[in-house]
């Protein structure tokens, strides 16, 4: 007998974003990897911070993440 297949998280989104107690999704920012030299010091500190993800993309985030605790 085959057993019947349940949902699974996508990894990629995992590693992406991260949920809340309260339900928002947390997202990192963009333009941290490479050419820090070049960005001030207050850029760099703001760019190490999580943001919250637009109200748009946080149903097809929470979607791929089946076993997240949101309510």
């Amino acid at each position: 007998m085959r057993r019947p297949r349940g949902n699974k998280t996508r990894k990629a989104v995992a590693k992406r974003f991260k949920i809340t107690a309260r339900g928002k999704v947390l997202r990192s920012r963009a333009g941290r990897r490479h050419l820090l030299s070049s960005k001030n010091a207050k850029r760099r500190r703001s760019l190490g911070n999580a943001a919250v993800v637009d109200a748009t993309d946080v149903y097809r985030i929470t979607q791929n993440l089946p076993f997240s605790h949101r309510g």
